[in-house]
C-alpha cells in the first residue's frame, strides 16, 4: 500500500548540493558528539582514578566493544538502505514492516549479545593477553557494558531509521543531551561516589538507555508514514531477509577493519613507545577526517536510496557527483590544515619533540592520501543505497583490508621501518579507489534497468 502523504520531500525534490550538505552537518556534528561520548569515559577515569583504570576503559574493552558495535551498526546498515528505498517510494506498508523488523532485530540481537558477552567477558579479556592487574576492572566495565547493550542496539537501529527517511536533526539533539548527561554522571559516579571503573560503565549504558527512549520516543511520534507502535514490533521474513542481505556485508566490513588495524598496530608496537605515542595522537587528529568523510557518506547512502526507491535515477548519480566533489574539497582543505598547523595540533597531546617528529613524518605520508578515500567511501555508500553490497564488501575487505595485512607480512619484512608499515594505507587506497570507480562506471549504466521488487 502506497501512502497518500503529499508533502515535499526535500532529498528527492529539493536542490541537490543544499539538501545534501543540510543532512549532512547534522551526522558529522552528531559524529563529534559521538567521539566526545566514547572519550568521556576515559579522560575521567584517566585523570581522577589512574593509569589502571585508563588502561582497563580505554585498552582490550574498548578493542572487544568497537568490534560488537561496529558489526551490530554494519548491519543496521542495512535496515537505512531498505527503509529509505521504500520512504522514496512512499510505501507505507513496507516501511513499517522494515522499521519493526529493525527493532525486533535489535531487541533480540541485545538480548543475546548481552547474555553471551557477560559469560564469555573473562575469556575475551585473556584471549587478548590483558595484563593481570587490569583484569579486574577491565572485566567489571565489560560485563556491565554488555549488560546494557541493548540499549545500544535500540539506539543505533532507531537513528539509522531516523537518518533513513532524512532526519538527521533529531539523532544529533539526542547524541548531545545524551553526551552532556554521560559526563555528568561519569563526574558523579567517579568523582563523587568513588565508583571507579564501574561508575564510569553505569553512567554510558545508563545515558545509552536514555538515547534509545528518546530516539524510539521521536519515531513512535511521528506523523509520517514510519510511525513506531511498540506493540506492533514483530519480525517479517522478507523484511529480515532484506535487512541481514545488505547489512552483513557491512558488518564483516566493519570486523575486518578491525582485525587489519590490529595488525598494524601490532606492527607499530615494535617500534618503540615513541612510534606508538606518535601513532596514537596521530589518530586522535586523523579522526578529524574520518569524520567528515564517513558522515558524508552516510548522507549520500540516504540520497541514493530514497531516489533508487522513487525511481529518480538521473538525480541519485547527480547526488553521487556532487557528493564526490564536496569530498574531495573536504579532502584537499582538511590535509591542507594538517600540513599548516599539524606540529602545532601535536602539541596538544605531547610536548615530546621525539614524538612529535615522527607524528609529522607520518602525517606527511597520509593525508595526501585522504582523497583516495572519498572514491571508497561514497561510491561504496552509493552502491549500498542501491542494494549492491557483495561486491562493495568484497572490494573493500579485499583491496584495503586483505592486501593490507599482506603488505605488512611480505613488504614490510623486505623493507623495514615506519615509512613502509604507514605506506601500506595510501597504496591500498589506491588500489581499491581505481577498483571502485571501475565497478561503479559499470553498474551506473544499469541503475534503472531493475527496479526494487
Amino acid at each position: 500500500m502506497k501512502g497518500n502523504d503529499t508533502s515535499v520531500n526535500q532529498i528527492t525534490e529539493g536542490v541537490i548540493w543544499k539538501q545534501l550538505l543540510l543532512f549532512f552537518f547534522p551526522i558529522l556534528l552528531g559524529t563529534f558528539f559521538q567521539q566526545l561520548y566514547n572519550t568521556a569515559d576515559t579522560v575521567v577515569v584517566g585523570r581522577f582514578v589512574g593509569k589502571e583504570a585508563l588502561a582497563s576503559v580505554g585498552g582490550s574493552t574498548a578493542q572487544i566493544a568497537n568490534l560488537v558495535v561496529g558489526f551490530f551498526v554494519g548491519l543496521a546498515s542495512g535496515a537505512t538502505v531498505v527503509i529509505s528505498q521504500f520512504y522514496g517510494a512512499r510505501d507505507r506498508e513496507q516501511v513499517n514492516r522494515s522499521l519493526r523488523t529493525a527493532y525486533a532485530f535489535s531487541i533480540v540481537g541485545g538480548i543475546l549479545i548481552t547474555i553471551v558477552g557477560i559469560l564469555t567477558a573473562s575469556w575475551l579479556l585473556e584471549l587478548m593477553n590483558t595484563p593481570q592487574q587490569l583484569m579486574k576492572d577491565s572485566l567489571i566495565y565489560l560485563q556491565i557494558y554488555f549488560g546494557g547493550i541493548l540499549f545500544v542496539f535500540v539506539y543505533n537501529t532507531g537513528s539509522s531509521i531516523l537518518r533513513a527517511v532524512g532526519d538527521s536533526k533529531t539523532p544529533l539533539y539526542v547524541l548531545i543531551v545524551c553526551c552532556l548527561l554521560n559526563i555528568v554522571l561519569d563526574l558523579l559516579l567517579v568523582v563523587g561516589f568513588h565508583m571507579g571503573v564501574a561508575g564510569a560503565a553505569i553512567a554510558t549504558i545508563f545515558s545509552q538507555a536514555v538515547s534509545a527512549v528518546l530516539v524510539t520516543a521521536a519515531l513512535m511520534r511521528s506523523d509520517d508514514i514510519y510511525q513506531l507502535q511498540l506493540r506492533e514490533i514483530r519480525f517479517f521474513k522478507q523484511a529480515l531477509i532484506s535487512l541481514i542481505w545488505i547489512g552483513l556485508p557491512a558488518g564483516i566490513q566493519s570486523t575486518m577493519y578491525s582485525i587489519s588495524n590490529m595488525v598494524i598496530q601490532t606492527s607499530l608496537n615494535s617500534l618503540g613507545t615513541d612510534t606508538v605515542a606518535a601513532w596514537t595522537a596521530f589518530g586522535k587528529i586523523d579522526s578529524m577526517y574520518w569524520m567528515v568523510n564517513n558522515s558524508l557518506g552516510i548522507a549520500v547512502t540516504t540520497f541514493v536510496g530514497q531516489n533508487f526507491g522513487a525511481g529518480k535515477y538521473d538525480r541519485m548519480k547527480r547526488s553521487v557527483r556532487v557528493g564526490i566533489g564536496m569530498g574531495l574539497v573536504a579532502a584537499v582543505a582538511i590535509s591542507g590544515l594538517f600540513f599548516a598547523a599539524g606540529n602545532l595540533i601535536f602539541h596538544l597531546f605531547t610536548t615530546d619533540a621525539g614524538v612529535i617528529s615522527i607524528g609529522m613524518d607520518i602525517l606527511r605520508l597520509m593525508a595526501p592520501a585522504y582523497f583516495l578515500f572519498v572514491f571508497i567511501e561514497l561510491l561504496s555508500g552509493a552502491l549500498r543505497g542501491t542494494g549492491d553490497v557483495m561486491i562493495p564488501m568484497l572490494l573493500t575487505c579485499g583491496g584495503v583490508c586483505v592486501l593490507r595485512v599482506v603488505w605488512i607480512l611480505v613488504v614490510v619484512p623486505l623493507y623495514p621501518g615506519l615509512r613502509t608499515i604507514i605506506f601500506s594505507y595510501p597504496v591500498t587506497w589506491l588500489i581499491t579507489a581505481v577498483l571502485f570507480i571501475i565497478y561503479y562506471r559499470i553498474r551506473e549504466k544499469h541503475f534503472g534497468e531493475v527496479r526494487r521488487s
